[in-house]
């Protein structure tokens, strides 16, 4: 049975887009990539036999015959593209597109810059005369496009229920997922199996894990500490239940709380979010050290010694509290707005009160997004590094661990892989509870009939709990921030306090020269690339990630648990590692990256995926499948029914994922401090640099001015997203009554 995807008049039309495309990057575009050159820049040596020459040019006047393994594949799949939609054109798909993409894979990886890749093919084949290089812009458009007939291959066969566009995105989210997630993260792990001496051994992995230093419980019968792996769980544990807590009653706040609270709330609860994370852990120092305001308080109030009991457990907790609530916030906030009233006006009609309504209907149906926001703050804890690091003190976790044996004075791969390695499986334990817990149970609440019902005020006794947890939170953060940005306007923090903008000055001064404006500051060059990195990788994250939450919720296929998984895994991953693990992976051919502005963007985009996986997954549960259903049987397809009818009824999933995407790539630190080059350093980059160099007054000014451009960037978006209309009314709308025939 056709989709209405392939029932149109021209059923084949896709097939011959794609081999158009791949004809494109084999005689169009410069195949390899070209060392400081951009693409278009080697246009003009396509046709030539320079390094900037087409693929057909490398394989004909070049000797790298390979190359011709993808245009087989092309011809095999235009014969396909000569028959009728059925079985045969599925095989020839099949086989042309498996061949030319599985050939040019190889090649890739066999053959490097030195020749062959693996010295044991010089012993039998010989060494090879001509080597190649990092694969370019034609060499990865021709890939894609084989990539693509395979997919419509398998659905010619009866796969995918034989829907070409869900085919496709199954695939090629799969193959993006295996290149930028699984394989470089596998590189990267695989070296905990290995001794000293690079011999495989498992005994080396086990001796790395088992020591008293990961496991050990001496806390417990007292001793000083436990082992780092307990300290992440408990840790991990603790901050998931906080964030969930605290940003599904800042989520009820804002929805049902009164129109009062939903501006300061939204602009409040997004702040932790838009800043980077070393400067809440800088404000509660300066809060709560041992010669912070509340300390000093303390002494001179009741001679109480100045301690430092905040360095630990409790800062650690506070700093991943304050960071990682607004995540759970805007998951809640779209779970919260799905909830349809109508269900709440049935049970009160039953003669239930409200505070029963509230607990027996409302609560259970925030099951999904409780899950989801559960699960994303327990995966943000395990990886986080910078806030241990910050107000950690002799407090160790799993990802401390692992940066110290990256960057400290012994260098240890094999350590942090196998570190990696405790981290991953505490993220799949919680993943596989988190489907247990969700199961088959059926959460929708937005279908295709109106719903013209009043959301249900929150029952007052629940509604004064919210304002005495969520309204201190959110005093406690205005106020760590106003110390914590203090310190950019004023001379010298702890010696002068005169007030002063020299450092905003002498970071984003402007000039006015001989031919023009002149960008003086010497903070201009990181805030512009950062921006620009930022913005590109923030609609490619949402987007991608919100396509894997439809694929998982509307769509069944084999393999989806790894699928779902495999988008989870890269906030599994600590940051550092995920950063190494790029060096490793995209060094050399065939994907030669490492300096360059693109290795940055993917790095954001699968570094901050899952949280539009999470967010869109929780969305999706709310809508009803008649939805989808009626766009099909109005013949629509399924691209249109994904863009014109699912998508407008997810912009709070939308919201939730540019935001973060944004915000994350504005103020990530971990992920990419082994990425950035001189010609691409970011804001967070810079401002270490400047901490480490003492100048904390320029530090906290570009910290201020990164804070007043994202909150104009959240704004932006929800501006321009905008909310949803799920056609309810709102409380005080007129009602309309109609007379009786």
């Amino acid at each position: 049975m056709q989709s209405a995807s392939t029932a149109g008049r021209r059923p084949n039309e896709p097939i011959w887009a794609c081999i158009a495309v791949g004809l494109v990057g084999y005689l169009a575009l410069p195949w390899y990539a070209i060392q400081d050159t951009a693409w278009y820049e080697a246009l003009g040596q396509i046709f030539g036999q320079a390094e900037g020459a087409n693929g057909v040019m490398h394989a004909w006047l070049q000797g790298r015959s390979w190359l011709l393994v993808g245009l087989f594949g092309l011809g095999v799949c235009v014969l396909g593209g000569l028959l009728r939609p059925g079985r045969a054109q599925g095989r020839l798909l099949i086989v042309g597109g498996f061949a030319g993409a599985v050939g040019l894979v190889a090649s890739g990886f066999l053959i490097g810059a030195r020749g062959w890749s693996f010295a044991a093919l010089n012993t039998y084949l010989g060494e090879l005369p001509i080597n190649q290089f990092g694969i370019g812009a034609g060499g990865f458009i021709a890939l894609a496009a084989l990539v693509m007939l395979f997919a419509f291959g398998l659905a010619r066969l009866g796969f995918f229920k034989g829907d070409l566009f869900v085919s496709a995105s199954v695939i090629g989210c799969g193959v993006l997922m295996a290149l930028f997630i699984a394989y470089p993260v596998s590189k990267a792990l695989a070296g905990a199996f290995f001794d000293e001496d690079g011999r495989w051994s498992l005994a080396a992995f086990g001796a790395r894990i088992g020591t008293e230093r990961v496991w050990g419980l001496n806390c417990l019968s007292g001793g000083v500490r436990c082992g780092v792996a307990w300290n992440t769980l408990v840790l991990a544990l603790l901050t998931a239940a906080g964030t969930t807590l605290l940003g599904t009653l800042m989520a009820l706040m804002a929805e049902r709380g009164g129109k009062r609270w939903q501006g300061p709330l939204r602009v409040l609860a997004l702040l932790p979010i838009i800043t980077p994370p070393f400067v809440v852990g800088l404000g509660l120092i300066l809060l709560f050290g041992r010669a912070g305001v509340v300390n000093q308080v303390l002494e001179s109030s009741f001679g109480i010694e100045p301690t430092r009991w905040f360095y630990g457990m409790p800062g650690v907790l506070v700093a991943q509290l304050f960071a990682f609530t607004p995540i759970a916030f805007m998951i809640m906030r779209g779970v919260v707005q799905g909830v349809a009233p109508s269900l709440e006006e049935a049970a009160q009609m039953l003669r239930a009160n409200r505070r029963r309504t509230f607990f027996t209907v409302t609560l259970p149906l925030l099951k999904p997004g409780l899950a989801n926001a559960f699960l994303v703050g327990f995966i943000e804890s395990i990886a986080d590094f910078g806030n241990p690091v910050v107000v950690g003190g002799q407090f160790s976790v799993l990802s401390t661990d692992i940066f110290f044996a990256i960057v400290g004075a012994q260098y240890d791969q094999g350590r942090a892989a196998s570190l990696a390695w405790v981290l991953t499986i505490f993220a799949l334990g919680v993943f596989a509870i988190q489907r247990g817990v969700l199961g088959k149970q059926n959460y929708t609440t937005v279908s295709g009939k109106g719903d013209a019902g009043i959301a249900m005020a929150l029952p007052d006794g629940v509604r004064r709990t919210i304002y005495c947890i969520a309204l201190p939170w959110i005093a406690f953060t205005v106020v760590v921030y106003l110390f914590a940005f203090a310190g950019g306007f004023v001379q010298t923090w702890g010696r002068d306090y005169t007030l002063t903008l020299v450092h905003f000055k002498t970071a984003f001064a402007l000039e006015w020269g001989q031919f023009g404006l002149v960008w003086a500051g010497t903070a201009w060059n990181s805030l512009l690339t950062t921006l620009k990195l930022a913005g590109i990788s923030a609609p490619l994250t949402a987007g991608l990630g919100l396509l894997i939450a439809w694929l998982l919720a509307r769509n069944e296929f084999r393999g989806q648990g790894a699928f779902e998984f495999a988008a989870l895994l890269a906030f599994a991953i600590p940051g550092t590692v995920l950063g190494v693990s790029y060096i490793l992976a995209f060094n050399v051919p065939p994907l030669e990256l490492t300096g360059t502005g693109l290795i940055i963007v993917l790095c954001f985009m699968f570094r901050n995926l899952p949280v539009g996986v999470r967010a869109g997954t929780a969305a999706f549960k709310q809508l009803d499948r008649s939805l989808d259903e009626a766009s099909l049987m109005l013949r629509a397809s399924t691209s249109q029914t994904l863009f014109k009818v699912v998508l407008p009824l997810l912009k709070p999933a939308l919201v939730a994922a540019l935001i973060y995407s944004f915000v994350r790539a504005m103020t990530t630190v971990s992920a990419v401090i082994f990425l950035v080059t001189a010609e691409n350093e970011l804001a967070t980059t810079y401002i270490i640099g400047r901490v480490g160099n003492g100048d904390y007054g320029i530090a906290l000014a570009y910290c201020t001015v990164l804070m007043i451009l994202m909150s104009l960037a959240i704004a932006l978006v929800q501006f321009v997203v905008g909310e949803r209309k799920l056609g309810r009314r709102k409380a005080g709308a007129p009602t309309i009554a109609v007379a009786a025939p």
